[in-house]
């Protein structure tokens, strides 16, 4: 350990009740994405309390500031999550938004918080070549959709996740390489492969009746969403295991009384794979279905098929940081394997990893499961300390040394897709994104 890094853990250490406070406000006022206001306020006061150029309102909700070191070298963001999930009856609920901090994204803000903190320290400052974006981003889960798709139609978002729209907008164009986090049940360097989605709502078009007096006036949606929903299922023995499908589908509307022939009904699905192409195959099979259940109850479709995350590679940590990290944690064993493993969930951090090179680490310091009531944390020094600290020392790592480590990581990096090509991907199977099928 460096002059450096003995200066990083120092400044953090004396600035460890301000980065505690921070994370247990946030914990206790989750809000959801693109809703995220009192946080990114918060957020946006602690980078201006340093001094760091700030933008904010960034895609709605995000905030980004700057520190630009005086050597010159790569830009690196270290992400912070910051929207809650809906949770209402966790302990530590915010009760004004319905939203917990179930997944540990507070954490994530927190980290970036005490790295931000530590790094613009002048000494530290000094030794990076580069400079650094802290990064408050918005609604990476994937939840309260209405809101999501009113959004939409109002013109003040095109895409569902945020980092999705923040690629759109160009809110990375400056960045060369991010670091990401996320709360686990261990220490660990490197990210899990993961599948991606596409979201799909379909409404199904009959026509009202007396369902007693007179039925065959009617034609029920519902039965026309019954029967799609069963082709579905009879379906998912012709999806490949090697492509890792995945289709959830729920009943979101189907009638308004048992006495009426319900004329609307609704079905939402997430349509989830490995790989694009193997999405795209299983969404028109999924389609198929929806269609035919319309048919055989003569009813109309309308498909509404939108890009919710691509899938993500695995990738491996720099050595150096998982050396750094074991160094730092004397006695922890910090798990440098997380990529061998392959998670059948997604995120919107697989958009990011198709256009830029990102480094994740995971901290714990939690109990319960993620997502769900029992999540809560038990040890702050590791969720909300360790985290800062690795994001710091890691920024140290990559932009020390005329930025070597971080040059590496862009030199190796092969994207999948410009940022102009991923928005004309996205485009693309979103531009059929409304589409009527009735019999000819």
């Amino acid at each position: 350990m460096d002059k450096t890094e003995r200066r990083i853990l120092t400044v953090l250490d004396q600035n460890r009740e301000r980065i505690l406070a921070f994370g247990r406000d946030m914990y206790h006022h989750a809000e959801l994405g693109y809703k995220e206001v009192r946080t990114s306020g918060r957020f946006l006061e602690q980078m201006k309390a340093l001094g760091l150029e700030t933008k904010s309102g960034v895609a709605l909700t995000g905030v980004k500031a700057y520190l630009y070191a005086r050597h010159p070298g790569p830009c690196l963001a270290l992400l912070g999550e910051m929207d809650g999930l809906p949770v209402p009856d966790h302990p530590c609920t915010n009760p004004e938004t319905g939203a917990a901090h179930a997944c540990g994204h507070h954490c994530q803000l927190t980290g970036v918080v005490g790295a931000a903190i530590a790094l613009s320290d002048p000494e530290v400052a000094d030794a990076l070549s580069g400079s650094v974006v802290f990064f408050g981003v918005p609604a990476e889960e994937f939840v309260d959709h209405s809101y999501r798709d009113q959004l939409i139609r109002e013109g003040r978002i095109a895409y569902l996740g945020g980092k999705c729209e923040l690629i759109r907008i160009g809110a990375f164009d400056d960045v060369d390489l991010c670091m990401a986090h996320h709360t686990a049940n261990e220490i660990s360097f490197g990210s899990s492969s993961a599948n991606g989605f596409f979201r799909k709502k379909a409404f199904f078009y009959g026509r009202a009746a007396h369902a007693a007096a007179a039925p065959e006036n009617g034609i029920n949606a519902l039965s026309a969403a019954s029967l799609a929903l069963q082709a579905i299922g009879m379906n998912r023995e012709s999806f490949a295991e090697r492509d890792g499908i995945r289709v959830n589908a729920v009943l979101t509307e189907g009638g308004t009384a048992p006495g009426i022939i319900p004329e609307l009904a609704c079905i939402e699905a997430m349509v989830r794979g490995k790989t694009l192409s193997a999405i795209e195959d299983a969404s028109a099979a999924v389609d198929r279905c929806l269609k035919a259940g319309a048919l055989a109850m003569g009813a109309k479709i309308r498909i509404e098929t939108r890009v919710g995350n691509l899938p993500e590679k695995a990738a491996a940590a720099p050595r150096e940081l998982v050396d750094m990290a074991r160094e730092v944690l004397p006695g922890v064993d910090v798990r440098d394997d997380p990529w061998t493993h392959h998670i059948y969930g997604s995120s919107d951090l697989g958009d990011l990893r198709a256009v830029l090179p990102v480094i994740q680490f995971h901290t714990g310091g939690i109990t319960g499961r993620l997502h769900q009531l029992d999540f809560d944390v038990a040890d702050e020094e590791e969720a909300y300390m360790t985290t800062a600290r690795l994001f710091a020392l890691s920024t140290y790592r990559l932009l020390r040394d005329g930025a070597k480590l971080a040059k590496e990581q862009i030199q190796a990096f092969q994207p999948a897709f410009s940022r102009e090509e991923y928005v004309a991907y996205i485009d693309r199977i979103q531009s059929d994104a409304e589409t009527t099928y009735e019999e000819s």
